[in-house]
């Protein structure tokens, strides 16, 4: 269908959607949703602590609050984030997902025709988060080994002056890990650039920089529920930050926005964070054995080393890729075909879950490429 060009703000005009991977999973009964090997948008595979599912079943126990709007302030639920992060609870904000604090982010530091830098490729999302504020996108591309090499952007940096930079970190899709001595050296280069840093995956990695919010003022970074903690459904996101940074996205945030269910999941969640870990230790082995595995399998894939709960696989060409991905999917395990860079035309993407899970996908890539 065309777009109405006449009422669309100009900016938007000519945009690039973010592109969905497929979500057949919703459309089978639950009961079917275990044939299915989702590994394309880097869910976990597995449910969250059983202290989720307790705490909801007490809620639903409760029948007068569906009609309330959600608590706009939970003194709880910041204490558990304050003692997870090791940070004071004035350094932290919560928001519906990160996807949402992005958009919250983006909207209080990027103005029309801004400059702003990512770390490329990455996070598609962030990227149309950015346009859609009107800002002058710009792209720092990592090597072609997807090693992120500092000096280039420094330099890159320098030579845009961007009001914003976003890093993934790890780096969604390569799993590519910026150093904490590499950012601490590029918030002091560039003292009057904001610096975001999406540590969506940062439990893989066990790599944070949420320290240093206290020492710099141009640092945000932010945070999910989704990955480690399995609670993607629930859309929950924070942000540590400098007390004056939390003071100011407050005053634009929707604080009805994070809904009574899933404040609760949280909690529940924070309560229970030995089963998180053992959950990151699974996959990180899982990851390990996988990756080994299909490394000595073909030469014509080779898979990166990841610091998240994902790892990209690169083909020796497009029509490989496009097998290997339409294969799987024929067997119900979908992968995700990234393509937002050229350097990435001949990879996709999958997620890791758990010993199980992965040597179901070894036995299809072995089947697939050696016949």
């Amino acid at each position: 269908m065309a777009l109405n060009m006449k009422y669309i703000n100009k900016y938007l005009r000519n945009l690039k959607p973010y592109k969905l991977a497929s979500h057949k999973i919703w459309n089978v009964e639950p009961k079917k949703r275990n044939d299915i090997l989702k590994l394309d948008w880097n869910e976990s595979t597995c449910p969250p602590s059983p202290k989720v599912k307790e705490a909801l079943n007490n809620l639903l126990s409760q029948d007068n609050f569906f009609n309330l709007y959600p608590s706009t302030y939970n003194e709880k639920l910041l204490s558990k984030l304050s003692d997870y992060v090791g940070m004071p609870v004035d350094n932290i904000q919560y928001f519906a997902s990160s996807d949402s604090l992005h958009e919250y982010i983006a909207k209080l530091y990027i103005s029309i025709g801004d400059p702003v830098l990512i770390l490329w490729p990455s996070y598609d999302n962030f990227r149309l988060t950015a346009e859609v504020n009107g800002a002058k996108l710009y792209f720092s591309e990592l090597t072609d080994k997807f090693e992120f090499d500092f000096n280039k952007f420094s330099s890159d940096i320098e030579r845009i002056n961007p009001s914003l930079v976003y890093i993934c970190n790890p780096n969604n899709p390569t799993g590519t890990l910026v150093t904490p001595d590499q950012i601490k050296n590029l918030l002091t280069a560039f003292p009057d650039t904001m610096f975001l840093i999406d540590e969506a995956y940062s439990e893989f990695s066990k790599v944070s920089v949420n320290s240093y919010v206290t020492e710099y003022d141009n640092l945000l970074v932010t945070h999910t529920m989704s990955k480690a903690f399995a609670l993607a459904n629930f859309r929950f996101g924070y942000l540590v930050s400098s007390k004056e940074n939390i003071k100011d996205i407050s005053r634009i945030r929707n604080p009805k926005n994070i809904t009574t269910f899933t404040q609760n999941a949280v909690i529940a969640a924070l309560s229970d964070v030995d089963y998180m870990w053992k959950y990151v230790e699974e996959v990180n082995s899982a990851k390990k054995w996988f990756t080994e595995e299909i490394n000595s399998l073909d030469s014509r894939v080779k898979v990166y080393h990841s610091n998240g709960n994902f790892v990209l696989i690169k083909c020796a060409d497009v029509q490989i890729k496009d097998k290997i991905v339409e294969r799987l999917a024929e067997n119900n395990i979908f992968v995700r075909d990234v393509n937002q860079s050229e350097t990435l035309k001949n990879c996709f993407r999958v997620t890791i879950g758990n010993r199980k899970d992965m040597e179901k996908v070894f036995d299809n890539l072995k089947k697939i490429l050696l016949g």
